[in-house]
Order: C-alpha cells, then structure tokens, then sequence
C-alpha cells in the first residue's frame, strides 16, 4: 500500500527490512545501541558486526535521538539507529515519536532520499502495534510534507498482523484527508 504526500510517498509493506535496497534502514535501538535480537539482532547477523562497532562508539544517546552508521554488507548504504528505549527497553508513545522524527530529520540531513522503518518499539519494547502505527505514520506524513530530499518512506513490517494495524492507520488517516 503507497500514498503520496507532497513530492513523496509512504509506503506499508510485509517483509525483511535487511533486504530492503533504500538509502537507510532503521534499527529500533536502545540508548546504548548495542544490538542484540530482534530488528537490531537481524541487521547485526547480515550487515556484520561493523554495524554495531560504529553504534556503539557514538553511544550512549539520550532515547528518542538517532545516530547513523555504515550498512556494512546490507544492501542499504545506512543504518539509523533510532534509540526508541533505555536499557530497561521499555518505551512508550513519546519515545517512538521522538526516536521516528529524529530518524527522519538525521535522514533529511544527511541528503538521503530513501529509508526502511520496522515498527518501533513493538518487539521486546512490547508496544502496541496499533498505537505505533498511529505514531509513526503521522510523523511521517508530517515530514514528508516539508522535506527536501526524503522522497521515500517504507515502514516494513514483518508480521501480518502488524501489517495489518499499519495498513488500517494509514487507510484511516487517508480517507480522513480527503
């Protein structure tokens, strides 16, 4: 499912976001960035261990901020490493906002076009897929409408069910544009 805001698109698709061939892909990260299983856990196994080497050097961040680094052997060139928990990885709804929003802007800064989001926070974070969804597909329709470079934003979700809740956020929040 796509929808065009401005000079962009969003777009809600099911998939493995390691494979993914935009410019970044975002790790839902703890302030500390180590990386350990899930999203984080998938990038590190595929991208190699440099990934969380240059994390780790730029850590810890404050949760809600974002560091990039190499996307060593993925086919993206990035990782951003959205911190969306502290080191007892529970977030909540102004950590995924914040952690989304300076994902997006690090992204616009670095003069990138393309980039993959998993749904923050929704793993060992235990948020809710729905809520996520809420949060986050507003903050980037939000961006897209005044960006520069991002033209392209990809929330890749692994499970049906949590495509599912993005796909009824967006087809909400579209309808009710129109």
């Amino acid at each position: 499912m796509k929808i065009i805001i401005g000079n962009g698109e969003i777009a809600v698709i099911q998939g493995d976001i390691t494979e993914q061939e935009t410019d970044a892909i975002v790790n839902a990260a703890n302030n500390h960035l180590w990386m350990g299983g899930g999203v984080a856990g998938a990038i590190k196994r595929k991208g190699g261990g440099i990934i969380e080497k240059e994390a780790v050097s730029q850590g810890p961040v404050e949760v809600g901020k974002a560091v990039i680094t190499t996307g060593g052997d993925l086919k993206a060139r990035y990782v951003i490493h959205a911190a969306g928990m502290g080191q007892d990885l529970k977030t909540d709804q102004t950590k995924i906002k914040n952690s989304t929003y300076n994902s997006l802007k690090l992204a616009e800064e670095k003069g990138l076009s393309s980039i993959a989001f998993p749904a923050i926070g929704t793993g060992v974070g235990g948020f809710s897929s729905q809520k996520c969804a809420n949060i986050v597909l507003k903050e980037a329709v939000d961006f897209l409408q005044e960006a520069k470079n991002l033209r392209n934003i990809v929330f890749v979700l692994y499970d049906t069910g949590t495509l599912e809740a993005f796909k009824g956020e967006l087809e909400t929040m579209f309808s009710a544009n129109k």
